[in-house]
């Protein structure tokens, strides 16, 4: 399996995050990616390829112009207004109190328009390393159109909890849902998005919710307990012609490989009974039991044995990279889940 790869990511290096009620150094950091590849070349897993550059047209599809327009210049407007530090927003529009007809010139007031939450800061390069991520989903699509079973993008940042005109929850480009867009566009009828990252994919699900040709299914931390929270409930299972194309696995705190496995299982299911010609899994590997903002159990095996489950699916293949961020582990479990499937096929 090619892996495809962009040192461009460490352009994106926010400084903090806000976490429990304080600045903290953030989960998610460039070192992520240095684990996943020194496990990459320690296990000798295939060739790991730079990305070609596809230009926006792709990101278009899925993606608010207005809001890439933002993410392309509120840097220079933050600190052109004077601010010092990385962009994050300090007001949102809220329930029955704000008019959201109208966007704000001062470039806080843009950051909340466009934010979910406020633990995801901008930087400098965030644009970049974020515009590259894309493309590094884009060519692992490629690979894959071109004839290849599987690849898999190591995409920083990650993708799936950015909607079409929101970013937040380390995402500002939903690489997941790009990538499956353009397998429509290139003739495919049907496509799933299998979302095993502990954190629902609010963004992912949000995008495709009411279309009948990609099927999103979610395992993730009940949202009663856990980030993103406003999303991700069992009974939301689309809606006008995507009615029965979403499917939602909320589970508790300290859930273990038994239960989450029997939810996956379902998922799989659901997938071959939709008709998906393929699938891009948005690959996060934060249900690990030591993972330290979830509460999963998931142990290292586990992955090796879902990574064969998804190769029984017996579908063309992308892997995109998402969370994980019990850094001494994420290059095992993420690598795990790539041997197994290729075991399996």
């Amino acid at each position: 399996m090619l892996t495809v790869y962009s040192e461009d990511h460490r352009q994106h290096d926010s400084k903090y995050e806000i976490y429990g009620g304080e600045m903290v150094p953030p989960h998610e950091m460039p070192r992520r990616m240095d684990m996943v590849l020194g496990r990459l070349k320690s296990e000798n897993f295939g060739e790991i390829i730079e990305p070609e550059d596809f230009g926006m047209d792709a990101i278009r599809r899925i993606h608010d112009a207005d809001y890439l327009t933002f993410l392309e210049t509120i840097w220079a407007e933050w600190n052109a207004s004077g601010y010092k530090g990385d962009v994050i927003p300090t007001v949102w529009p809220s329930r029955r109190v704000n008019n959201l007809n109208h966007m704000p010139d001062f470039p806080e007031g843009k950051a909340g328009y466009y934010a979910l939450s406020s633990e995801t800061s901008i930087n400098k390069g965030t644009w970049p390393a974020a515009y590259t991520s894309a493309q590094v989903a884009l060519t692992a699509y490629k690979i894959v159109a071109d004839g290849a079973r599987s690849a898999f993008g190591l995409c920083r940042p990650p993708g799936h909890h950015a909607a079409a005109d929101m970013y937040g929850g380390y995402c500002f480009l939903n690489n997941a849902a790009i990538v499956a867009q353009k397998f429509l566009d290139d003739g495919a009828k049907k496509v799933a998005v299998l979302d095993p990252d502990f954190h629902h994919g609010n963004g992912t699900q949000s995008i495709f919710y009411d279309r009948d040709d990609v099927f999103y299914a979610s395992l993730h931390g009940d949202p009663n307990d856990m980030f993103p929270h406003f999303l991700g409930w069992a009974e939301e299972t689309g809606e006008g012609a995507g009615e029965g194309c979403n499917a939602n696995y909320p589970m508790p705190p300290g859930t273990g490989f038994d239960v989450w496995s029997r939810a996956f299982e379902d998922a799989c299911e659901k997938i071959t009974a939709f008709g998906a010609e393929a699938i891009v899994i948005s690959h996060g590997v934060d249900t690990y039991e030591n993972d330290p903002i979830s509460f999963f159990k998931l142990k290292h095996p586990d992955y090796v044995t879902y990574g064969k489950r998804i190769a029984d699916l017996g579908l063309p293949t992308v892997f995109l990279m998402e969370g994980g961020y019990a850094v001494e582990e994420i290059g095992i479990n993420t690598v795990n889940v790539l041997q197994g499937f290729e075991s399996g096929v």
